[in-house]
């Protein structure tokens, strides 16, 4: 049975972007007779604000859509730990203490996510006052595994090389885990089976196709949509001030109508779908 979610932080109010990922994925699990899961992606620290999941709900049940919930990422923290203290075992995490300034210091080469962190504390003796972050040592990650494949409704066949985003941080000084460790255990754990997201995120699957590789979890299919993009060509985003669909429900919008045109992609005047 296709399994898909959709997997929104607290930190800000839902946007049409978000309505658009929800949507598709949405859809996409009810045209196959499958399950629309909603997941709170709420470890963020202060960043995750408490009135914003019952939002969320309110959000998606005006438009039309309907799912079942599975546990928030905050009541999962002890399959979080439980992992990171599997790798650094296994040899294949190690603390860093550098901060983004220092690793722009460095002038570093620049990657999906940013600069790309030159493995500074790598094999380094730390200064065990500093707060630390949790690194995968990607190449050594590799050389356990070899080639990878993974396979993307809309991009087909990849081979799996996350290297282009170095050492990347599993474990952040400020929470018990990044996005990919988090994620990629979630979606292992409810059992997803289409992972639904924005292009913007495709680099990153690089990363969780290892992350599954080297933890035994089952391997879902992927499906990056397009992302939509507002007059100045930059994507939707909360830090944006984009208007948000709490406000458009509160103005007395028409969710379903709204939901609809989205399926349609007829957009806001000033809104367009990204090209790939």
């Amino acid at each position: 049975m296709v399994v898909t979610r959709f997997a929104p932080s607290p930190n800000g109010s839902l946007h049409l972007g978000h309505a658009f990922s929800a949507v598709t994925a949405h859809d996409l699990a009810k045209e196959r007779g499958g399950k629309f899961l909603l997941r709170i992606e709420d470890i963020d620290g202060e960043r995750s604000l408490a009135d914003k999941p019952d939002e969320f709900r309110e959000d998606l049940a005006w438009l039309g859509l309907d799912w079942e919930e599975v546990p928030a990422q905050s009541t999962r923290l002890a399959s979080y730990e439980k992992v990171a203290s599997d790798l650094i075992h296994r040899g294949l995490l190690y603390p860093c203490t550098c901060t983004r300034k220092d690793i722009m210091a460095l002038e570093p080469r620049l990657g999906p996510e940013g600069a790309i962190y030159p493995g500074t504390c790598k094999g380094r003796v730390l200064d065990p006052e500093k707060p630390v972050a949790l690194r995968l040592d990607v190449d050594r990650a590799m050389a356990e595994l070899g080639e990878l494949f993974w396979e993307d409704e809309t991009n087909g066949t990849q081979i799996a090389d996350p290297r282009a985003f170095g050492d990347v941080v599993l474990v952040r000084k400020d929470a018990p885990a990044s996005y990919h460790l988090a994620a990629t255990l979630d979606d292992a754990a409810d059992g997803v089976t289409l992972v639904t997201r924005g292009q913007d995120l495709f680099a990153m699957t690089h990363i969780h196709r290892v992350l599954q590789e080297l933890l035994g979890l089952p391997v879902p299919i992927w499906h990056h949509h397009p992302i939509l993009i507002g007059a100045d060509g930059e994507k939707l985003a909360k830090r944006r001030n984009s208007p948000s669909l709490a406000d458009r429900r509160k103005a007395g919008e028409d969710g379903l109508a709204l939901a609809e045109q989205l399926r349609g992609c007829e957009f806001p005047a000033g809104i367009t779908l990204a090209s790939a």
